[in-house]
């Protein structure tokens, strides 16, 4: 292992790099890593129309190399709404629309979305959002992760929502309240992220935080298609414990928490609770898995993937959270080739990261609570 010590715009980033492993014949060649430092003029701040944010539930890059962003308008602090109240406390701010574009300068584009919304066209707003991603069409996917009803009276959320890029709701997919179990096909519990594959049409979930499975729809009607839980076994909701760390690894997921499909069909879900990536074809079919840092707990070492944006798609960069840390994997055989990161909250550390996206560049955006920082290659790497 080495460290390289990268300095740019006044900011200083440690990257944890390994080298290329040569060791086994039977193992490919791994191409140049790329290294990494902060970019501090992402996004343009202040943001418009005096908008704060609140939690950030999911970010996703788009054919265009825009950043959407998914927030929770209701979870700004309420020491930062001073000038939403009536009359006016102070000076800052009012909440942003719950679902945010920009531009690959930081620019917002455009933004909608949020409780009041899903009033006005008639579908269910998410209690705790969780999730987004924009499907080969440009529609874009959110979801929630609450799985019991709230103090304040919300129910569970058991549903995925498909809007059109300027917010016109297109589809709901399950609805409001608890899970009814891994096998029912009308309600989904807690689901973390979704992919469409382009091919089938078909939306793929993460059916994780209440349930323990991936599911399967077609993208427009919303019809059942397929499910799998652990090595393409059937889903069940077993009260097993997460992994501990020992040579036997647990048979049912604990937290599916990210899903995405590869162009050659392979399929990566989000085991987070029980520290590994397992490995399908698009048929549910097991094919591999792989643990990262076993000992981890709290909230786990597994928490999302993004692929490199090569033909071949190379490298993988995966979240995570529970040790604070970037990870870029090799994704021919899923083994580390760099870790960085650290806990902290100053610029270019990590507070609760939550979600890691690689862009059309191979620049890193990486979200927190409250904030999305985009890390920008400094080695010269280019997919």
């Amino acid at each position: 292992m080495f460290r390289s010590f990268i300095r740019a715009l006044g900011l200083s980033l440690v990257l944890q790099a390994f080298l290329p492993v040569g060791a086994h014949a039977a193992e490919p060649a791994t191409p140049k890593v790329p290294e990494y430092a902060l970019d501090s003029t992402w996004p343009k701040l202040p943001l418009p129309h005096n908008w704060a944010l609140g939690l950030i539930n999911g970010i996703y890059v788009d054919a265009k190399n825009h950043l959407w962003i998914y927030h929770s308008p209701e979870l700004v602090p309420k020491y930062a709404l001073g000038a939403a109240q009536n009359p006016p406390t102070g000076k800052c701010c009012v909440p942003a629309p719950a679902i945010i574009e920009f531009d690959e300068a930081g620019n917002v584009l455009r933004a909608w979305g949020g409780p009041e919304d899903a009033k006005v066209q008639g579908y269910d707003w998410p209690s705790a959002g969780h999730g987004l991603y924009v499907d080969y069409k440009g529609n874009i996917w959110i979801g929630g992760s609450q799985t019991r009803v709230g103090a304040d009276g919300s129910q569970p959320d058991g549903l995925y929502l498909k809007f059109s890029p300027d917010g016109k709701f297109l589809l709901q997919i399950g609805g409001k309240g608890p899970s009814k179990g891994s096998l029912d096909t009308t309600m989904l519990s807690g689901a973390a992220a979704v992919d469409v594959d382009p091919a089938t049409n078909e939306v793929f979930i993460a059916d994780g935080y209440g349930n323990h499975r991936v599911i399967v729809f077609d993208a427009d009607s919303g019809a059942f298609k397929r499910q799998w839980g652990a090595y393409g076994k059937p889903p069940t909701d077993l009260n097993i414990p997460r992994y501990d760390g020992g040579p036997e690894l647990p048979k049912q997921f604990n937290l599916v928490h990210c899903i995405r499909i590869a162009k050659d069909g392979l399929v990566y879900v989000c085991d987070r609770l029980n520290d590994r990536l397992q490995v399908f074809k698009k048929d549910g079919s097991f094919v591999m898995e792989h643990v990262y840092e076993p000992m981890t707990r709290g909230s786990g070492s597994v928490g999302n993937v993004s692929l490199w944006p090569d033909a071949k798609q190379t490298f993988m960069v995966m979240n995570d959270p529970g040790n604070f840390q970037t990870v870029i994997l090799r994704r021919s055989d899923l083994s580390e080739v760099a870790r960085f990161g650290h806990y902290g909250t100053w610029a270019g550390e990590y507070h609760r990261n939550h979600q890691m996206e690689f862009d059309l560049k191979g620049n890193i955006y990486t979200s927190e609570d409250h904030r999305v920082q985009k890390l920008k290659i400094v080695n010269g790497v280019k997919p």
